[in-house]
């Protein structure tokens, strides 16, 4: 490398993430000097806006949060007003949030793999461009995409921003002529979710592999999703009160978005982290094929993130089949809710990783104030970290352009959603 050359690189526009941001590099010899991942998004301030809403009314405002989990953010402030209002679900209404949790996981993951994620393996600047000579790899994202999609619109009304949700179950059950036409929609894309599997293994997958901390919830009876502990890779287990002690926000110059650390470091939230956590939870027979086919988890391979999502993906769709098998739902679709005041906290599991939600309420169940911490907020600092340790090893001494290719690909990996908590426009890379 010229140790005297200075370079200044802006990219006016960059696709394949949901968001705004910049990337900010600067290097001198061999040594990163500076390494901003800039959100530069206004605030949404969904936090202040949801103060003095109604219980009833929070549910189908939080959705708005995301257009691609916005069921993540629903269940989690209802689960948070459940637990305070002393509501417990019937097993069936249960096992229908679940199914339609998994609706939301299958679609989430099947966009990013097939239409973001794929054309930085194969070597194309979109999926439009990847099309031309992949059509079946589209196809079948978009067999997938439809099935996850029917799940979340089966029982919330649609699939964007769904209604279906309230505290204290649904506002009504499905009919049987949808649900039968959505289990045979399940039925048929599990094939498909199988050949996705295959499909990760002969891509050409990095490895920048080091030690970071993973964060998810683990449940003692089945992969989680609504339920369990927060489990850290280096030995902590902590129920949702105990969020707040271990886990702290902070704000950067460089950002609009809070980064969050855990007892001062970063740490990683999605996929691959509760993959790494709970592998063995698994059913049986997904172990055994994932096994077959070499991959191995835990790891701390960053690049095997797409792996964890076909395998969550084929994960959702035997568990959703499973659930659908015992028959089209009959009972309540409700249970009486009795507001009160207090405090109350929750996590669920959103496709991008782990979200706590705090919430102090009135004695009418009107919001006091809350917290709302999505996983893109969460994994901000473990991205930048990835970049740090990812680009020395891939060699500074590379092209401008080779350089920022691979640092837009470590963060696509992440599935970053940033007007949740990242499109770049801006890329400038400062060499001395």
């Amino acid at each position: 490398m010229n140790n005297n050359r200075t370079i200044k690189l802006n990219v006016p526009f960059v696709t394949r993430l949901e968001g705004e941001g910049a990337l900010e590099l600067s290097a001198k010899g061999d040594s990163i000097e500076k390494l901003h991942l800039k959100i530069f998004e206004p605030p949404r301030l969904f936090e202040k806006f949801l103060e003095g809403k109604s219980y009833k009314d929070v549910p189908d405002l939080n959705a708005r949060i995301c257009g691609i989990c916005p069921m993540a953010y629903q269940l989690t402030s209802i689960q948070a007003m459940e637990q305070l209002f002393g509501i417990k679900l019937p097993k069936h209404l249960v096992q229908l949030r679940r199914l339609m949790n998994l609706g939301e996981w299958i679609q989430s993951h099947a966009l990013h793999i097939h239409f973001l994620a794929a054309p930085d393996f194969l070597g194309f600047d979109s999926a439009i461009h990847m099309a031309k000579q992949y059509p079946q790899i589209l196809q079948r994202g978009m067999l997938l995409q439809e099935a996850g999609n029917a799940l979340m619109a089966l029982l919330g009304g649609r699939s964007v921003h769904p209604v279906g949700l309230q505290v204290g179950g649904f506002g009504r059950l499905p009919d049987r002529k949808r649900w039968d036409d959505v289990r045979n929609k399940v039925d048929n894309a599990l094939p498909a979710a199988k050949s996705l599997i295959d499909w990760t293994t002969t891509l050409n997958l990095p490895d920048y592999s080091h030690d970071f901390i993973w964060v998810s919830l683990k449940h003692s009876k089945k992969y989680p999703i609504n339920g369990g502990r927060i489990v850290t890779s280096n030995g902590l287990s902590l129920t949702y009160k105990g969020y707040a002690k271990h886990f702290h926000e902070h704000q950067v110059a460089h950002s609009t978005a809070f980064y969050s650390l855990l007892n001062g470091q970063d740490y990683l939230v999605g996929p691959l982290a509760r993959l790494n956590n709970n592998y063995t939870m698994l059913p049986s027979p997904i172990k055994k094929y994932v096994t077959q086919q070499g991959i191995v988890f835990p790891n701390q391979n960053m690049f095997t993130s797409i792996q964890a999502r076909a395998i969550e993906i084929y994960y959702a769709l035997y568990e959703a089949r499973k659930i659908m098998a015992r028959g089209h739902p009959t009972g309540e679709s409700h249970t009486i809710v009795k507001p009160k005041a207090g405090t109350c906290c929750f996590c669920t599991e959103a496709p991008r990783g782990m979200i706590y939600h705090q919430y102090q309420l009135d004695e009418k169940g009107n919001v006091v104030r809350c917290t709302i911490i999505p996983p893109t907020s969460q994994n901000q600092a473990r991205i930048e970290q990835d970049l740090k340790v990812s680009v020395k090893k891939f060699g500074l001494d590379q092209s401008d352009s080779a350089l920022k290719f691979f640092c837009e690909q470590i963060i696509r990996n992440y599935d970053p959603c940033i007007s949740c908590s990242t499109h770049f426009l801006d890329f400038k890379i400062l060499r001395s």
